[in-house]
């Protein structure tokens, strides 16, 4: 008995030790380790009610290749499109700016999501060692389609 014990602990051990994590980063972490080892910036504008966001975070971002990719080769930061917090980035300080009662837009979300006038969620934007923007992708990207875009980028 003592034995099945100890194997089903160890089993339970061993698992998430063989799950990978996805790498995340502020922007001030991100612009700081980039000084050291420049890499291209991937960031994932979402908000906490966009159902495709949640679809990308619970499948995309949970693809082993995803998550190897970015965590080698790239500075992955997820961006809360309505987060209140300043963000202090290339030399600029972001706010958020409140266009109602309870709602508005973070500044930097509105600068990295926007296209053809609009923001959409989800938007991933992804920036070149400079800061320009590389490229930029309303709608659902499912691992395969953003695999794609990430191996041409790096």
């Amino acid at each position: 008995m003592k034995n099945w014990i100890y194997i089903v602990l160890i089993f339970f051990w061993a698992i998430p030790s063989g799950f990978s994590q996805l790498k995340t980063y502020t922007f001030e972490e991100a612009e700081k380790l980039s000084k050291e080892n420049p890499k291209p910036f991937v960031i994932f504008i979402h908000t906490s009610w966009c159902n495709y966001c949640k679809m990308m975070e619970n499948s995309t971002f949970k693809n082993s290749e995803i998550i190897s990719i970015l965590n080698t080769d790239f500075y992955f930061i997820p961006l809360d499109a309505e987060t209140k917090k300043d963000i202090h980035f290339n030399n600029h300080k972001f706010q958020f700016k409140p266009n109602g009662q309870n709602t508005g837009i973070h500044e930097l979300a509105t600068e990295l999501a926007t296209i053809d006038s609009q923001v959409v969620y989800p938007t991933i934007a992804i920036l070149q060692t400079d800061f320009s923007i590389a490229f930029q992708k309303h709608s659902f990207l499912n691992a395969k389609d953003l695999l794609v875009i990430l191996e041409k980028i790096k």
